[in-house]
């Protein structure tokens, strides 16, 4: 059984809200096909040489993706400047930019860098999801 460390810092941020947040990520990220890397996701085999254009007229999965991504968007800029900051360190952490001795300064850097593009450059991270989980864990939270 893992021992739960003393922490010496309160987070602004609730961890089950980070923990939703990390869920909401997650489902973005797992909503991206691998095969989309070949070009050819449109395109379907029947008889082994046959390709045929495939088109869609509205994927209810493409829907749900951006529903997931845009309320998650809407999550992180509804953040206080504080809550905005630690979700920020905890992604660095997360990254291995800083390590949990020195989440103060993580936390002073990202409030020095915040701006109102937050979840921009949160979303812009490919594995956003795993870094916050990791900085949870590294928090002991």
């Amino acid at each position: 059984m893992q021992q739960r460390r003393e922490k010496d810092w309160e987070l602004a941020i609730g961890p089950d809200t980070v923990r939703l947040f990390i869920l909401k990520a997650k489902a973005i990220s797992a909503a991206v096909n691998e095969d989309y890397e070949d070009g050819s996701e449109h395109e379907i085999e029947f008889d082994g040489d046959v390709r045929d254009n495939h088109h869609h007229d509205g994927l209810a999965e493409e829907e749900e993706e951006d529903l997931t991504e845009k309320e998650l968007r809407e999550l992180i800029d509804d953040l206080n400047v504080d809550e905005a900051a630690e979700l920020v360190a905890l992604a660095w952490l997360g990254r291995g930019d800083f390590d949990a001795t020195e989440w103060s300064d993580a936390v002073a850097e990202a409030r020095l860098r915040g701006n109102r593009r937050t979840a921009k450059y949160l979303l812009g991270m490919p594995m956003l999801g795993a870094y916050l989980e990791e900085g949870l864990e590294a928090l002991g939270a």
